[in-house]
């Protein structure tokens, strides 16, 4: 009965989940979105008091040869713009008069032909609500006049050589320039000091579209449980995963998938995913797509052959039970790590009631002795990038937590990964499993963006047994 109820769960989940979706990954920029990223634009404008920002978006990168690796823009200037071409670089004008100014490639009727549209600064300043907008081209020869009696400067320090022998080249320029009176910018700021704090409150924008890649990355973890079998190889799992991704419009992972069976389920950043997996295995998937250049972040455990055996089934309730436990903590007012603090009190209490540590909990805990088998933290910030912007503490390692607050999104993920050893009973051996969720900070608590994913293991079972 309790299986044809988590059959019943599972099957409504897909159907609401495969509904169309509610954005088209490929459609036109909606006023929404254009009006959020003018929104982010005008609060750095307002961080920045006086001064110039220079925020480049990231360079193309050979693969080799004549081949690029797929382009993927810059997150931060992703964020600001909306802006999804290469060769780009966003200008802010901060004081009296702001002033946004894209540089971008020139229309190219010929290379549209071979490489696809282009804007063009025209079409760019038009379609995306900047100030103005200028040939990329012509950025270098612009700069000193651009920063010339600017208070500061705020750009990515040490992120790129290149970037930085420009910026160099042209504070040199306004240098040279003295003698007529003009000065250049005395201080140089990491403009990213500013822009993590910005991207850390995600906005409406950003969390529907968060919302959005937790449902595929969910389908895409429900049909893995529907279709692993005794016998295929990691790499068939992991091409199920993608091909839901795809389906849906994400056409990117978040990531590289972790599809870690038997004993590489114990290594925490497996990639291989090349092994066959056996009757009897528990299969590890770490996998997220990237949906509209948000990323989701899910980690589900289960038995390849859709059963846990006693053992595994003791080792993954407690990981639930210590995953449960840090949602509960994670919710506004609350300091970053109290999540973490609650998943190792849970754990190592576990694991001296399985018998895998000895002694009382607060020397487990004091000793450390629990990282032989948990040995991460319990997550981390989630957004444009898996590892997204943001401090964890407020100034720096001897700082306090940061405060959770709404707009804050973050990853549940405790875990276990239990090696031989002369301490580990056999029965134990190469069991590796994780949970984790996307957790969105709300005003009355939180919201897990990837609670339709089959969970507890009267779910899991039944979805392994569809």
């Amino acid at each position: 009965m309790l299986a044809d109820a988590a059959k019943s769960r599972i099957a409504y989940n897909r159907r609401s989940l495969e509904q169309p979706p509610h954005f088209a990954a490929s459609q036109m920029i909606s006023k929404d979105a254009l009006d959020a990223h003018a929104a982010r634009r005008n609060a750095l404008l307002a961080a920045m008091g006086e001064g110039i920002a220079l925020i480049p978006t990231s360079p193309e990168a050979t693969r080799n040869r004549d081949s690029l690796y797929p382009f993927r823009h810059d997150s931060y200037f992703y964020y600001l713009t909306g802006f999804a071409e290469p060769e780009a670089v966003l200008v802010l004008v901060a004081g009296k008069s702001p002033r946004t100014i894209l540089f971008c490639r020139e229309k190219n009727l010929e290379r549209e032909i071979w490489d696809g549209y282009r804007h063009g600064p025209e079409g760019a300043r038009a379609t995306f609500g900047f100030d103005e907008a200028q040939p990329i081209a012509g950025l270098e020869a612009a700069l000193p006049q651009m920063l010339s009696d600017q208070p500061s400067i705020y750009t990515f320090v040490g992120a790129d050589p290149v970037w930085n022998g420009k910026i160099s080249a042209a504070l040199n320029g306004v240098r040279a320039l003295a003698r007529t009176g003009v000065s250049a910018p005395s201080v140089v700021h990491d403009a990213r000091a500013l822009l993590d704090a910005q991207r850390l409150l995600k906005d409406d924008q950003e969390v529907a579209l968060m919302r959005r890649a937790g449902e595929i990355s969910s389908l895409a973890h429900i049909r893995a449980m529907e279709r692993t079998r005794p016998g295929q190889f990691e790499y068939q799992v992991e091409a199920e995963l993608l091909h839901e991704f795809v389906r849906f419009g994400a056409r990117e992972q978040a990531y590289s998938a972790i599809v870690a069976s038997g004993a590489n389920a114990c290594v925490l950043h497996y990639r291989e995913n090349n092994r066959q997996m056996a009757d009897g295995d528990l299969l590890l998937i770490d996998a997220g797509c990237e949906f509209s250049s948000y990323a989701s972040d899910i980690t589900r455990t289960f038995p390849v052959n859709g059963k846990f055996t006693g053992p595994q089934k003791a080792v993954y309730e407690l990981v639930l039970e210590a995953q449960q436990q840090c949602i509960d903590q994670v919710k506004p007012g609350k300091p970053f790590n109290a999540y973490h603090e609650t998943a190792v009190n849970v754990l190592a209490q576990g694991l001296i009631d399985l018998g895998l540590c000895t002694g009382s909990l607060a020397a487990v805990i004091e000793t450390k002795a629990y990282s032989q088998f948990y040995m991460h933290r319990a997550g981390h910030w989630l957004g444009l990038d898996v590892h997204d912007a943001g401090d964890y503490r407020i100034g720096g390692s001897t700082g306090h937590w940061q405060t959770l607050a709404p707009g804050m999104v973050l990853t549940v993920e405790p875990g276990l990964y239990i090696r031989p050893a002369d301490n580990v009973p056999e029965k134990f051996h190469n069991i590796g499993v994780r949970i984790e969720d996307d957790i969105l900070i709300t005003a009355a608590g939180n919201e897990n963006l990837t609670a339709r994913t089959p969970k507890s293991v009267a779910d899991v079972e039944a979805a392994c047994r569809r």
